[in-house]
């Protein structure tokens, strides 16, 4: 059996380096990488195809290959490598909530790793649990790896612009609840839970709901809006795996940079990067923790990832809010601003944005929560709010 890996990134080079695999091919240029132009037109019958999850299911390779497509996940399954494995995906929310469950299992020897950044194949094999963040372009090209124990977040609009549709979107989060086995588990939203599984469904309907269930205080965690929920869903883990809930250690969890992170008084402003909000519900979320009355300044705009923007307008036309658009998206985000009648600033970049903020006379928040994927601009998220940070920090202000 021959692996062919394509897409070179973190997780293709890893699986090379495990498998001793010494060829990726990647539509680009890139040093290390074979150009898929150079694909094999013909491949042995018992072949595989392993795409890194960034690759699309209408990418020609993939639509033309004759072998069997299967995931990362699926190769690790097949070659023994899982040990126990807990699955988080959703849309909002997955890297928040693998770090807090990580962090309450860390004294029974758990590790993270997928989506949130370290790929399976340089993830310890000594380890008794692997939480891992699931995205849908991993599921989606899953067909035989399964989790122990699955934990979805709300499903709501987003990577249309990979999946097609949300349909398929959606189905690909849902497919591990019915690949459960008897002893197996899936914690998932209330309006799942007709679909067919082997495992053990437990539901919520929200955050209260889902603290009823388990008999779990709110009141002692200091977490609010989605970060409640996501604490709420890493102890109803516990809970459930080790009939343990540790209210003092979940309050210890530091949450991520970039996730509503306020770093900064200046100006009069209060700085808050969220550079991790890439779709809208995301904002939608951020802004459940402001008044209708408070001053805020958003920036929004990017690489626009197919969601429904006219929740987010219709939330924004009942607050004191100025929008600052960047990156590709801004042109058509005026537009809606001009709809809803939403002071608006063609900003174009970050560093416009910033400045055309320092001016604004009155207090008040300054957030940039984009709603888009970065990568018109910039490298990634974190590439974003790093240089947001830089900038509303530098010396010129």
């Amino acid at each position: 059996m021959k692996i062919y890996l394509l897409g070179y990134g973190k997780t293709t080079k890893a699986i090379a380096k495990t498998f001793d695999i010494s060829e990726i091919y990647d539509d680009r240029a890139i040093h290390g990488s074979i150009h898929s132009d150079n694909f094999p037109k013909n491949i042995e019958s018992d072949s595989i195809l392993v795409p890194t999850p960034a690759v699309p299911p209408h990418n020609k390779i993939v639509e033309n290959f004759s072998g069997e497509i299967v995931s990362e996940y699926d190769l690790f399954y097949k070659n023994g490598f899982f040990p126990y494995t807990i699955w988080v995906s959703g849309t909002n929310g997955k890297t928040t909530l693998t770090e807090m469950i990580t962090h309450l299992l860390s004294d029974r020897f758990a590790v993270s790793g997928g989506n949130i950044g370290i790929p399976l194949g340089e993830l310890s094999r000594d380890a008794s649990i692997w939480v891992l963040e699931t995205s849908s372009f991993t599921l989606h090209y899953t067909k035989y790896a399964k989790p122990n124990l699955y934990v979805l977040l709300p499903i709501t609009k987003d990577h249309i612009d990979w999946h097609g549709s949300f349909k398929d979107y959606e189905e690909s989060k849902l497919k591990p609840i019915q690949n459960l086995s008897e002893g197996e588990i899936a914690i998932i939203p209330e309006k799942y839970s007709n679909i067919g599984s082997n495992g053990t469904i437990i539901t919520y309907r929200d955050s209260s709901d889902l603290a009823q269930k388990f008999g779990l205080d709110s009141s002692k965690i200091s977490f609010r809006g989605a970060f409640l929920l996501d604490a709420l869903l890493s102890l109803s883990v516990t809970k459930v795996l080790f009939d343990s809930v540790n209210y003092d250690k979940i309050d210890k969890y530091k949450k991520a940079p970039h996730r509503q992170e306020f770093f900064s008084e200046r100006g009069g402003k209060i700085w808050i990067d969220d550079s991790k909000a890439t779709n809208v519900e995301s904002v939608l979320a951020l802004l459940e923790n402001y008044e209708n009355r408070d001053e805020i300044y958003l920036i929004l705009g990017g690489v626009d990832k197919g969601g429904d923007w006219k929740p987010l307008f219709e939330k924004l036309e009942l607050m004191n809010v100025e929008i600052f658009g960047i990156g590709n998206f801004r042109n058509e985000i005026e537009k809606f601003s001009n709809e809803f009648k939403i002071p608006f600033s063609n900003s174009e970049t970050i560093e416009k944005a910033v400045s055309e903020i320092y001016k604004k006379e009155k207090k008040g928040f300054a957030i940039l929560s984009p709603a888009c994927a970065s990568f018109d601009q910039f490298r990634s998220y974190v590439d974003r709010g790093e240089k947001f940070k830089r900038i509303v920090l530098s010396e010129k202000f």
